[in-house]
């Protein structure tokens, strides 16, 4: 029996060790079959990637700093020059100032709220616009989101509003690009350890109150968020587009 995503080639934007969320989601998408193109930060972030990517059979381990102008737009071209077409996306990056991140929201900076939603939120659009003429035949967008675009969390702070505005971007993307059979998904897990997530204040304390507020009493894991992915571009669901999907043992269903 051929794997599920046998003749996929998808995308992955976001790995940043063997820990974050977007290479749990690589290696699902690689289990299932499918051939992926790899991005990395920058030269620093190289050595610790590129050995990951390869491992992962990638053909394409390109760079992919998204403040950096032409950086994307470049990854696009050297898939459209090798492969022709693309299956789906997997954009999972934010970032925020240290700055404004630690602060209250109401005390943002300008430079910083814009440079968040620029980095966390608008280059989901920029993914979207790229993809779109290399989805024929449709395909998958995926971004990550966290239930503190719907809740308070304290000290996710400006990430709140800004995970908000991608979720609705998310929805936006979906129905737009729904008469060419391109869907869109926000994954939402629960709080996971990851290098991007240390950068929230007292994160600790937000895994262990997670961990005791979850009705299983257990949190997620980046293979179950890989598992969600690789659902999400297959087959069996390609009559599901639009929806921000919690994977976080029902966290988000405690008041």
């Amino acid at each position: 029996m051929p794997l599920p995503l046998a003749g996929r080639r998808g995308l992955v934007i976001g790995i940043a060790n063997a820990e974050s969320i977007a290479h749990g989601c690589a290696r699902a998408f690689r289990d299932a079959g499918a051939a992926l193109a790899v991005t990395y930060l920058n030269a620093r972030a190289e050595p610790h990637v590129r050995p990951l990517a390869e491992a992962l059979g990638a053909p394409l381990i390109l760079p992919c700093d998204l403040r950096e102008e032409g950086q994307l737009e470049a990854v696009f071209a050297a898939i459209a020059r090798d492969w022709g077409a693309l299956d789906f996306v997997l954009h999972s990056v934010a970032f925020a100032p240290r700055e404004d991140l630690h602060g209250r929201v109401v005390d943002a900076s300008a430079a910083g709220f814009a440079l968040a939603m620029d980095v966390s939120c608008h280059s989901f659009l920029r993914v979207a616009r790229l993809a779109e003429p290399l989805m024929a035949q449709g395909g998958t967008l995926l971004t990550v989101t966290f239930y503190g675009a719907a809740r308070v969390v304290p000290h996710y702070n400006l990430m709140g509003p800004v995970k908000a505005a991608l979720e609705g971007a998310v929805r936006y993307v979906a129905a737009e690009l729904a008469p060419k059979g391109i869907r869109a998904h926000a994954l939402s897990p629960g709080p996971i350890r990851t290098r991007a997530a240390s950068g929230i204040g007292r994160f600790d304390e937000l895994l262990e109150r997670a961990a005791a507020e979850t009705p299983s009493h257990q949190l997620a894991e980046i293979a179950d968020v890989g598992a969600l992915a690789a659902f999400l571009v297959g087959d069996g669901a390609r009559r599901i587009t639009g929806t921000v999907i919690p994977v976080d043992g029902g966290q988000h269903l405690m008041g």
